[in-house]
């Protein structure tokens, strides 16, 4: 026999040629959702606590400013009427991501899902606890740079978690590999 394991004086045990098991990575993506919910929840509470809505703040100039907004809607306020809607599509945003947390493998699709989990997570709570009442509650908006509209802490960090799942998808990263997933051969 070649095979080096034949020639061992230890005995194989069950399991020992296989692979090790990949690891899960919900601890990372726990920990991502939780650090932009939490920036999130306090940035728009001190908003609420120290802006006066119409009356923007100054960083630069009047391209950069803090200016107190309610918005019934999604981005750029599209959908006002909808809020109900949007509420339930972002609980079942946070469904579908709490789901495949369960098989994620990746750390690249850990932060990305973890920041458009901590996003929606975060406007979930103004959608609840926010007035007009649950299901129907406005999200603040507060950062206001230039001819774009006026967002808060949760809406970088969706559009950011998603533009690198796309990046992430087209250079053959799945979520549940933990590398770059090999090209099957023909």
């Amino acid at each position: 026999m070649t095979d080096e394991s034949a020639h061992s004086s230890e005995p194989l045990t069950a399991g020992q040629d296989e692979q090790p098991k990949p690891r899960r990575r919900t601890r990372l993506l726990v920990t991502v959702a939780s650090v932009v919910l939490a920036l999130d929840i306090v940035t728009k509470v001190l908003a609420v606590n120290l802006l006066t809505p119409g009356q923007p703040v100054s960083i630069i100039g009047d391209t950069v400013t803090w200016t107190l907004v309610r918005n019934s809607g999604a981005a750029f306020s599209m959908a006002t009427g909808y809020t109900w809607v949007l509420t339930l599509i972002a609980s079942a945003v946070v469904v579908g991501i709490i789901w495949m947390g369960r098989r994620l493998v990746s750390p690249w699709w850990a932060i990305g899902l973890g920041m458009i989990l901590g996003g929606a997570l975060g406007n979930l709570v103004d959608r609840f606890f926010r007035s007009p009442g649950p299901l129907q509650g406005h999200v603040v908006d507060f950062l206001s740079i230039g001819w774009w509209p006026v967002f808060n802490v949760a809406d970088p960090a969706v559009v950011g978690g998603a533009i690198l799942l796309v990046a992430l998808s087209l250079f053959g990263f799945d979520f549940d590999t933990p590398g770059r997933r090999k090209a099957e051969p023909s």
